[in-house]
């Protein structure tokens, strides 16, 4: 009598690269630089299908390394992006640039653009995302909107309503209107390549994405990692599997 087959391995996760913080931290007895990223990301990714890997910023040439390992990337939130990236004066509220974080991301959107990655921003991974591609960013918000509820300060999140355009990828994953997470004192001007998809009332362009039969590649300032809402994660693994 023959031996039963072994049971079927389930299909691999694919594997989701996320960018990360790199700033001075304590914990235990220690204090020093570290990576870091909120976990919200990670579990966002696994509760979607994927397998999270955190990327701290690294030299720009391991880049397509990392990145052929990848099945998707996601550009995670955080500083200012340098606005000498694309060629304008420092706002007197922009932040004081990170330049081994913007060199390794746009480096790391380079190396998925290369291979066809399907790539999710968010909050400043979407600016980067912008900046990449040639385009511009609005450096303090309420400077064109006069209020300040997409970053109410601190720690805390501005509540938006924002708007999706029909038909749009982001459409199809979060429906025509979605009340979203926001901590962004900057925003997308332009974004050459990318369509814009999503506003806030107040006409804040809050995503943009690449049309046609391209990979997945969206971004969107809000923080869907913070909400009980994977479903922009569950469309970046399904691309991942595809």
């Amino acid at each position: 009598m023959s031996a039963p087959e072994p049971p079927a391995r389930p299909p691999a996760r694919p594997l989701v690269g996320i960018s990360t913080y790199r700033e001075e931290a304590a914990w235990g007895v220690w204090r020093q630089r570290a990576d870091l990223l909120p976990a919200t990301y990670a579990d966002a990714v696994r509760l979607a299908g994927g397998a999270p890997v955190l990327l701290p910023p690294a030299e720009p040439a391991l880049a397509a390394d990392v990145v052929a390992r990848l099945d998707a990337l996601v550009v995670a939130g955080g500083a200012d992006v340098d606005p000498a990236a694309y060629g304008e004066p420092a706002h007197p509220r922009t932040g004081a640039p990170r330049a081994d974080r913007d060199a390794w991301e746009l480096a790391l959107l380079d190396a998925a653009a290369a291979r066809l990655l399907p790539v999710l921003g968010v909050c400043r991974g979407m600016q980067v995302m912008a900046v990449h591609a040639g385009g511009a960013l609005e450096q303090h918000l309420p400077d064109v909107v006069d209020h300040d509820l997409h970053d109410p300060g601190g720690d805390g999140f501005g509540e938006v309503s924002v708007r999706t355009a029909p038909g749009s990828r982001l459409a199809a994953l979060v429906g025509e209107h979605a009340e979203v997470r926001c901590h962004h004192h900057q925003a997308v001007r332009s974004a050459p390549g990318y369509a814009p998809v999503a506003w806030a009332a107040d006409g804040t362009l809050e995503a943009i994405e690449r049309t046609g039969a391209g990979p997945f590649h969206l971004g969107v300032q809000w923080h869907p990692e913070v909400v009980a809402d994977t479903g922009l994660f569950r469309g970046l693994v399904a691309a991942a599997r595809a």
